[in-house]
């Protein structure tokens, strides 16, 4: 925050290269098999065929419209296709054994993309590594090459949905991972829609899908917690992104409750259900799932709506981190200034400047001395932000002003 102005960090961005553009970025000896490959591919998506859909890999355009939006900082996770994926690789499942090295290769591709994309706006873009899980040494040497490189947003952790062939998140066979993610200080990102099981393409499907996806995606947290990542990496960040936020006190209610009964009886030693259920589980976990949220969690709350913020200081304000999903539709670009007034108007100066920057700031490691010199130009005003918005934008396509909502379970 900068005098009379806010320093908005945007804590959930997306950005990829056109598809062809990352036949520099692979290895020489997948030249050939990515030719192939890229002349057969039919792009799934509509807004990456569109004309706008250069915002994902123009730097100059990128930068002229966050900026004019009020951002001068961004989380990039990725959005276009990586070479030999089927679709955006946020939402694509786990490869199989014969599909693993192509994948990987274009993984790491994105990754060198990414690195040098970010490095085009020096301290503005904390670039979110991908990895695989189906080769943790693979992972890590990617981890530890990617931090190096420059890529400050941490990792992306891909789902482990049932039926995806590779173990569970709770499983100790990641426990690499978590340590050189706590040694280096490398943030853990669960982004939401990455974690659900295939399910086709009827009606009922999608419907289904909609209900489920953040649950499959929360789904995250109680695995590292129960697993017990964060006692034996007590270091470890975890960020759970564009997944809402106004579900994580009940959650972490129902999760503390289901710590004491599991633990308790375990203790007790009575012959019970729960007393064999609860066997080894303090031991392997240590702290409860609400301490270990208030030293280790953060949630991305992309677009946070007016009946989340209620819940702010039950979720933590120094846990939260707005986001305007740029440049999808359902992003508040370009009204984020309204979009932040639906939600903050009316809070303490020092909350907003927390939510909107200064978290992020601390989580990913931005300049906020850099920072706070750009905001000075380009961020929204606190007087601005204060002023309720009686009327969202006639074309805004953001869920964050649609009318209502409330609460939900997940």
């Amino acid at each position: 925050m900068n005098g009379d102005r806010y320093t908005v960090i945007s804590a959930d961005c997306h950005a990829g290269a056109d598809l062809l553009d990352y036949r520099p970025y692979l290895e020489r000896k997948h030249h050939d098999d990515f030719d192939a490959w890229a002349a057969g591919y039919v792009n799934p998506y509509e807004d990456l065929l569109a004309d706008t859909a250069d915002r994902n890999w123009n730097s100059d355009r990128r930068l002229a419209e966050l900026e004019a939006d009020g951002i001068v900082a961004e989380v990039v996770y990725p959005n276009t296709i990586p070479p030999f994926f089927p679709s955006a690789s946020l939402m694509a499942p786990a490869p199989t054994r014969a599909e693993f090295e192509q994948r990987w290769a274009g993984l790491r591709a994105h990754n060198r993309w990414l690195a040098e994309f970010c490095a085009q706006a020096p301290g503005r873009r904390a670039g979110v590594a991908q990895i695989l899980l189906n080769d943790v040494d693979e992972a890590v040497r990617e981890i530890r090459r990617t931090k190096e490189a420059g890529l400050t947003g941490g990792i992306l952790l891909p789902g482990a949905p049932p039926g995806s062939g590779v173990p569970e998140l709770y499983a100790q066979a990641y426990d690499p991972i978590w340590a050189v993610c706590d040694e280096l200080d490398v943030p853990v990102n669960h982004h939401g829609g990455s974690a659900s099981p295939p399910l086709g393409e009827e009606p009922a499907a999608r419907a289904v899908f909609m209900v489920e996806t953040t649950w499959f995606s929360h789904r995250a947290l109680w695995h590292l917690v129960f697993g017990g990542a964060f006692r034996r990496h007590p270091g470890l960040k975890l960020v759970l992104t564009e997944q809402g936020s106004g579900w994580i006190p009940g959650v972490l209610e129902m999760l503390d409750y289901y710590h004491g009964r599991l633990v308790g009886a375990a203790a007790a030693g009575a012959a019970t259900a729960e007393s064999k259920f609860g066997a080894g589980l303090a031991d392997a976990m240590g702290r409860g799932p609400s301490e270990v949220w208030r030293d280790n969690c953060f949630v991305g709350a992309s677009f946070m709506r007016p009946h989340e913020v209620p819940l702010r200081h039950r979720i933590g304000l120094d846990k939260i981190m707005w986001g305007c999903d740029y440049p999808h539709d359902e992003g508040t670009t370009p009204y984020s200034r309204e979009g932040l007034r639906i939600a903050y108007a009316g809070l303490p100066r020092e909350e907003v400047a927390a939510m909107v920057g200064g978290n992020a700031a601390r989580v990913y490691g931005f300049d906020l001395t850099l920072l706070d010199a750009l905001a000075a130009k380009h961020g929204p005003t606190v007087a601005e932000i204060a002023e309720p918005l009686a009327e969202p934008p006639p074309d805004a396509t953001s869920p964050a002003f649609a009318r209502g909502g409330s609460v939900r379970v997940w």
